[in-house]
């Protein structure tokens, strides 16, 4: 298999472990097998990821990136007034990254099992980092717009919405559902901490 147009190595790699994780687990996915799917070499791969570890974390921080694209989009959008539209970017993202079905949050509960190794818990913190870095550049944002205040400490209060995150994630996995806060219940939430 070959890239489709338009479609990097990287992505597909990205694209591959995604899919085999959604039908065989975290657990039962092995690089040999994103190999195998992909149709890359085992040199394509190794030459993007080390470990299928590693690899685990870019899937995470590529829906991230996804979530962050479509921020900057609805912010850089003419017909965009306020803060509400950015911050359903951002809410749609975390409900969707958050199911309990989802494949970040599958990932999200291996690594998490596997912290007493250290490059899982390395990784684990790197994700973790890049979170409240993206969060701090979502505030950073607003206060250029002039929709969050210039004065809130964009550290802080970008650490707390990732540990929101985290909270709903774990809650969603133990109720094996997603039910509980509603899409306007996290705007909302998100909203007034970013007051």
């Amino acid at each position: 298999m070959t890239p489709p147009a338009g479609k990097s190595s990287f992505q597909l790699i990205l694209d591959t472990a995604e899919a085999l994780i959604q039908q065989k687990g975290c657990r039962q996915t092995t690089l040999q097998d994103i190999i195998r799917e992909s149709g890359l070499s085992k040199g394509a791969i190794y030459h993007y990821v080390s470990s299928k570890d590693e690899l685990l974390g870019l899937v995470m921080k590529s829906r991230i990136e996804q979530v962050h694209r479509r921020f900057t989009e609805a912010v850089s959008s003419p017909q965009t007034q306020g803060i509400r539209n950015p911050l359903q970017m951002i809410a749609e993202g975390m409900m969707k990254n958050t199911s309990h079905e989802d494949v970040t949050n599958q990932i999200f509960l291996y690594l998490l099992t596997q912290m007493d190794n250290p490059t899982v818990a390395a990784t684990m913190r790197e994700v973790y980092d890049y979170m409240v870095q993206t969060s701090v550049k979502w505030i950073e944002v607003g206060q250029h717009h002039g929709v969050i205040p210039a004065d809130l400490d964009k550290h802080r209060v970008a650490d707390m919405l990732v540990t929101f995150m985290y909270g709903i994630r774990v809650k969603n996995t133990v109720r094996q559902d997603s039910s509980g806060m509603k899409l306007e219940e996290i705007i909302g939430f998100m909203a007034k901490a970013l007051q």
